[in-house]
C-alpha cells in the first residue's frame, strides 16, 4: 500500500479554481498528521500541455495528483499521461458524477466551475439581503440612488418584508416611507421612475393593521397612529407624492407578499 511521506508534494488539477480538491485533500491529510504535505494546486487546466507539466513536475517530485476535471477528454488523457509515467493519480469526481448519472438516469453537464456560478449567486443574494437592512425605512437616502427597485407608501404596507422578499430574490431594494409631516428625500425625484413603486392600501385595512400593531406593542388602540382620520390624511399625502412622482403604484390591500414581489418583477422588467 503505497503511503504518503513526510514532505510529500500533491498536486491539485482543476478545469475550475480547484477549491473542491484542494479541500478534500486538507481533509484526507488531517487524516496522516504529523506528515507534512505540500499542496499544490493547478487550476484552470485546460488543454493537454497544462496536464503534461503537472504530470512532469510529479514525476520529477514524486508527487502524486489529485484531480477534479469535469471534461471527459481531460480527465481522460490525464489519467493515461498519469498511468504511462507511473504517477499516483486521483480522481475525485469522475466516479460520483459516473454513479449519480446512472442513478439520475441523466448525463452531467461536464461543465467546469459550476459551483462557482452557484456560488456568486448566493454572494448577490447576501449583499441584497444586506442593502435592504442598510436601506430600510429611509434610515440613508443614498441607498436610493443605488437600488433596483425602490419601494414608498405610508407605514405598514409592506415595505420591509417586500424588501426582504425580493432582496432573497437577488435585487437590491430600498424603501421610503411617506409621512406628510416629513419631506421626501430630493433622491427619489432623480432616479427614473421605472425603478419606482407605490404601494397604496385600502384605509379600513390598515386601520386593522395599525390596529394589530399597537396591540403587539403593548400600546393604546386609539393612538393617532391608527385612528381612521389620520390614515386618510396619510394615504392622501402618499397619493400626491406618488402623482408627483409619476411611478407605478400597487394596492396591496389583499394581497400577499409574494403576489405583490410578482407583480413589483413584472411591473418593472426583472422577472
Amino acid at each position: 500500500m503505497t503511503s504518503i511521506h513526510r514532505n510529500q508534494t500533491v498536486y491539485v488539477v482543476s478545469d475550475s479554481a480547484g477549491e473542491t480538491g484542494e479541500a478534500v485533500v486538507k481533509a484526507a491529510i488531517v487524516q496522516f498528521l504529523p506528515a507534512t504535505v505540500d499542496i499544490r494546486r493547478s487550476p484552470f487546466i485546460h488543454d493537454r500541455e497544462g496536464i503534461d507539466q503537472v504530470v512532469e513536475s510529479a514525476l520529477a517530485s514524486g508527487g502524486v495528483i489529485v484531480f477534479t476535471l469535469v471534461i471527459p477528454e481531460l480527465r481522460d488523457y490525464l489519467l493515461e499521461k498519469a498511468l504511462s509515467c507511473q504517477v499516483i493519480c486521483i480522481d475525485l469526481l469522475g466516479p460520483i458524477i459516473s454513479s449519480l448519472e446512472k442513478a439520475l438516469n441523466q448525463q452531467a453537464r461536464h461543465e467546469p466551475g459550476m459551483i462557482h456560478k452557484l456560488d456568486e449567486g448566493y454572494f448577490r443574494k447576501v449583499e441584497a439581503v444586506e442593502f435592504a437592512v442598510k436601506y430600510d425605512d429611509g434610515r440613508d437616502p443614498n441607498g436610493v440612488l443605488k437600488a433596483d427597485i425602490i419601494l414608498t407608501g405610508v407605514s405598514r404596507t409592506s415595505k420591509t418584508p417586500l424588501s426582504m422578499y425580493l432582496a432573497h430574490k437577488s435585487y437590491k431594494v430600498a424603501n421610503v416611507p411617506l409621512v406628510p409631516e416629513l419631506v421626501p428625500p430630493k433622491e427619489l425625484f432623480t432616479v427614473n421612475k421605472s425603478k419606482i413603486i407605490g404601494l397604496t392600501i385600502n384605509p379600513d385595512k390598515l386601520n386593522e393593521i395599525r390596529v394589530e400593531r399597537l396591540k403587539a406593542l403593548g400600546l393604546a388602540e386609539n393612538a393617532n397612529y391608527a385612528k381612521v382620520q389620520r390614515i386618510r390624511e396619510e394615504l392622501a399625502y402618499a397619493e400626491s407624492v406618488m402623482k408627483k412622482l409619476g411611478c407605478v403604484v400597487i394596492d396591496v390591500s389583499s394581497k400577499a407578499v409574494e403576489e405583490t414581489a410578482s407583480l413589483i418583477m413584472e411591473r418593472i422588467g426583472l422577472k
